[in-house]
């Protein structure tokens, strides 16, 4: 009996070993193909190939979860390539997907925003410097374009408001100084004018009594 547990242990350890192995090796398959994808990609996105850079990233990304860093700097190399051609939607759908990836950064947030000013989808944009402006608090360009787009939609009060956010962070900066000026002559001229002022009559001299 004891002879019998003994061998049933040593073929199960066996086996779990063997398929420990097995897995393993499964694994290392995984990531050699993953590293061969990613190099292969790495070399097409310094050619500027941006489709096939995109297609390999993300098969190695499904590979190997630690190359979506490199997917999401793919899909910003091919959505900043579509902007420049003035593809305006195919980079914003780029933006995106490089955004999944790299969700805290600016220069995606700035270069997505940038792309719907282009599409005239002003809302999305001010939400993308929106975000940028909560990953960094003191950067001035921020509230200047969120100040500039609500003065492009002509809601000045929201303009204004930036703007005041922007010259309490720099209070000499120029672009926010000249807006400022721009909104209060405007309140100038809408300001009614002021009625002359009537000047007061004199009263007539006393008329003399005939004697």
């Amino acid at each position: 009996m004891k002879k019998s547990f003994v061998f049933i242990f040593v073929t199960a350890l066996a086996l779990c070993a063997s398929q420990v192995c097995q897995g393993q090796a499964h694994k290392n398959v995984k990531e050699t193909e993953a590293n061969k994808l990613a190099r292969e990609g790495s070399e097409a996105a310094k050619n500027q190939d941006w489709d096939k850079a995109v297609d390999l990233f993300r098969k190695a990304s499904a590979m190997d979860h630690k190359y979506a860093d490199e997917l999401a700097t793919v899909y910003q190399g091919r959505g900043y390539a579509a902007a420049k051609n003035q593809q305006y939607q195919e980079a914003i759908q780029d933006f995106t997907e490089a955004l999944k990836g790299k969700p805290n950064d600016l220069r995606i947030y700035e270069q997505r925003a940038a792309a719907e000013l282009k599409m005239y989808a002003y809302d999305k944009a001010l939400a993308d410097y929106a975000e940028a402006s909560k990953l960094k608090p003191n950067e001035v360009r921020y509230y200047n374009y969120r100040a500039y787009i609500y003065e492009t939609k002509e809601d000045m009060q929201n303009s204004m408001a930036e703007t005041e956010k922007a010259l309490k962070i720099d209070p000499n900066n120029q672009e926010a100084k000249e807006r400022k000026q721009r909104w209060e002559r405007k309140q100038a001229e809408k300001m009614p004018t002021p009625p002359p002022t009537t000047p007061t009559p004199k009263k007539s001299p006393a008329a003399k009594k005939k004697p």
